[in-house]
């Protein structure tokens, strides 16, 4: 493995959860939008399929946190 593939992996691991999460809820947004959608127009999110898939990206970026790791410090605290 070279340095520049090394980097490259070391860039890309923390945001590959984030990226995954935004797709995924990215499409399911404007699958919800087609499939149930808002008919009279009056709904805020599901009215237009650019809003769907915002919230749906949004929701998914914020799903994706939940799968983070998060890392325990070494030290102990002697309070």
């Amino acid at each position: 493995m070279s340095v520049q593939e090394s980097l490259i992996n070391v860039l890309m691991k923390p945001w590959i959860l984030s990226v995954i999460g935004i797709v995924f809820g990215t499409l399911a947004g404007y699958l919800y939008w087609q499939e149930i959608g808002c008919l009279s127009g009056t709904c805020i999110i599901t009215s237009s399929p650019v809003n769907s898939s915002l919230y749906g990206a949004v929701m998914g970026f914020v799903a994706s946190g939940l799968f983070v790791k998060e890392k325990k410090d070494q030290q102990k605290n002697p309070d």
